[in-house]
């Protein structure tokens, strides 16, 4: 006789030696014990996700091309294009969703946290009117938002000469990208989250066809932006391939080969002065 026969003869023993009542209870326990076993594989699964996924939700203005909506339900991303990453990110950090601040730090850091509202490139002029002189680095964690404004806080750095940077596990969605090319040395860290994804125009708010202008002139100027701080414009087709409740998130790689960032890997954390 096999082990296996052997084990069916004991249980079937069994269950006419137990109760009816005592048998439904075990497998009813032995049901949730399974049940658990799935859920908490799911979330081990989910809490293994990279640290750059996120839910988007988009602004409605070509000029916000969408902004990261903290959350605290986490959301795993779907993949599509072969090893393209395309999907939501997931923020747990709730400070993206206010206005963006800045913040001076040691060694010439610049912390500049939080969603690009508009008329936020004002703001950065005029703290880099007050602590230009000590600023080398703009260090970005932002989920993005108006356009416009970002593009003038990337001009606004190229023009100073200050460097930008991304840390290990931050993030930079949507404009923000915008903001980072504007280095003129341009620092990836190891697991930063970086990713974009379409303009559109506000639904409502304009005609089609004007809202399809807007979106294509907001595009042009983008492009042209990038171009002039050496940038693969491969990375604005990205963007324009992604629907805007997405995005697309560039690997590590792809950061270095088409010149988003100059510089990868590991970098030390802002410390405060």
């Amino acid at each position: 006789m096999t082990l296996a026969d052997t084990a069916r003869e004991r249980v079937t023993a069994w269950l006419h030696a137990t109760p009816d009542d005592t048998v439904l209870n075990w497998l009813f326990g032995a049901m949730l014990l399974g049940t658990v076993s799935v859920l908490g594989f799911d979330y081990w699964e989910m809490s293994q996700a990279p640290e750059q996924q996120a839910a988007i939700e988009p602004s409605g203005d070509p000029s916000q091309p969408g902004t990261a909506k903290p959350s605290d339900k986490p959301l795993a991303p779907s993949r599509t294009g072969g090893d393209k990453r395309v999907g939501p990110l997931r923020v747990s950090d709730k400070m993206l969703g206010q206005a963006m601040t800045f913040e001076l730090v040691g060694d010439g850091r610049l912390i500049a946290a939080g969603t690009i509202t508009p008329g936020i490139a004002d703001t950065f002029a005029a703290e880099i009117e007050k602590r230009g002189s000590y600023v080398k680095t703009v260090v970005l964690h932002s989920p993005g938002g108006s356009v416009q404004d970002a593009l003038r806080m990337g001009k606004l750095i190229r023009e100073r000469n200050f460097n930008t940077e991304v840390e290990s596990g931050k993030y930079c969605a949507s404009s923000c990208p915008l903001v980072f090319a504007g280095g003129v040395e341009r620092r990836a860290g190891e697991k930063a989250a970086i990713g974009v994804h379409q303009v559109f125009a506000a639904p409502g708010s304009v005609t089609a066809g004007n809202g399809m202008d807007s979106a294509q002139r907001i595009s042009a100027q983008c492009q042209k932006y990038l171009r002039d701080m050496g940038v693969d414009l491969a990375v604005w087709v990205h963007a324009m391939e992604t629907p805007k409740d997405e995005l697309f998130y560039f690997k590590p790689d792809e950061l270095l080969s088409l010149k988003l960032a100059t510089q990868g890997g590991k970098a030390a954390p802002a410390k405060k002065a």
